[in-house]
């Protein structure tokens, strides 16, 4: 089958003919349709982060298709099943994360496109247990990126505690942030919208914020507050260390800021303000199968819409290269249609 491959670190990817997966007990084999393109996944190409993932590594976290296989075992997943192959791709099941309803934390966890592999591929091999099926009214392109993306902002919003009619500040209005505006306005919110990128601001207003901010032209902490008496919640998926700062500087005394975005460098906390505050600072990984059910939901019912462009597996190269420029608008999802 045809796949991109990362064979060394900071290398470009191939694209090359590798072996289609066996399946075992458990598993399922998807034919991929759409992958969608996370910053994660350069990060994974790149070898940026302590924990390092696999390699030869096929990337690929927002990886949808029909199933074609089904392993012993499996009854509840039948061949024709249109499915995504989340981030989360398997946990153990037994831990206490696991049995509290908390799976994104488990220890023992593998994940998609980073210590398995990934959608970037025409099959993938999935835990039958952890795959996540499709509605019906969605196409696998506009799929795709609610499993990542989608369901990241989705679950980050959840945990913020901002509740309908109050305020919520989205700092980074790209992949993740022009659908967490989304979930923030269907879920009853007023949004904030924060980004250097004016075209982004745009799209922040056509996509229903109430406000935008331009953080090169005006202080984003004296903006909100000025207009809001501070925000009741923040979402962080710039990956910037002034972005967070902002961000924190913008919540009211209270207030809650989730972090999402994986920035390289290392962010003080102000321990003083935090306290006198009564600010939380809360870290946000993905979301739980349920959480990922109900971020599909959204998208079914057209209150939530991906911002796509549709490139060829081939292109990833070139697709990673706008990523490094911030020149994509959206989620660009990869199609491996036949």
């Amino acid at each position: 089958m045809k796949a991109a491959v990362v064979n060394e670190f900071k290398q470009s990817l191939a694209i090359q003919e590798i072996d289609v997966p066996q399946i075992k007990h458990g598993e399922v084999l998807v034919k991929i349709k759409a992958c969608g393109v996370c910053h994660t996944d350069l990060h994974a190409a790149h070898g940026d982060w302590p924990v390092k993932p696999k390699l030869p590594l096929v990337p690929g976290h927002e990886g949808v298709g029909i199933v074609t296989e089904v392993g012993e075992g499996v009854t509840h997943i039948k061949i024709g099943d249109r499915v995504g192959v989340p981030w989360l791709y398997s946990a153990c099941g037994q831990c206490e994360y696991c049995l509290s309803g908390k799976e994104t934390l488990c220890e023992s966890q593998q994940n998609s496109g980073y210590s398995v592999d990934g959608g970037y591929a025409e099959y993938c091999k999935a835990d039958a247990n952890y795959i996540v099926k499709i509605p019906d009214q969605l196409t696998y392109e506009e799929a795709a990126p609610i499993f990542c993306a989608g369901v990241t902002t989705y679950k980050a919003l959840k945990v913020s505690g901002v509740k309908p009619g109050e305020w919520v500040a989205i700092y980074g209005v790209g992949g993740l942030g022009h659908v967490a505006v989304q979930y923030a306005k269907a879920m009853g919110m007023n949004v904030v919208a924060v980004d250097l990128g004016e075209e982004k601001l745009q799209l922040a207003k056509e996509l229903g914020a109430d406000l935008v901010v331009n953080p090169g032209e005006e202080d984003p902490d004296q903006f909100i507050k000025a207009r809001t008496n501070g925000v009741h919640g923040a979402v962080v998926t710039a990956v910037s260390k002034p972005a967070f700062q902002a961000a924190f500087q913008s919540v009211r005394r209270g207030g809650t800021c989730v972090l999402v975005g994986l920035p390289p460098e290392e962010m003080p906390i102000p321990i003083f303000d935090t306290v006198l505050g009564g600010i939380s600072i809360i870290g946000s990984i993905v979301g739980t199968r349920k959480d990922l059910q109900e971020a599909l939901e959204f998208a079914a019912a057209g209150k939530v819409k991906t911002i796509i462009e549709v490139q060829p597996l081939e292109k990833i190269n070139e697709v990673f290269d706008r990523m490094v420029n911030g020149d994509i608008n959206g989620r660009i999802v990869l199609s491996l249609e036949d």
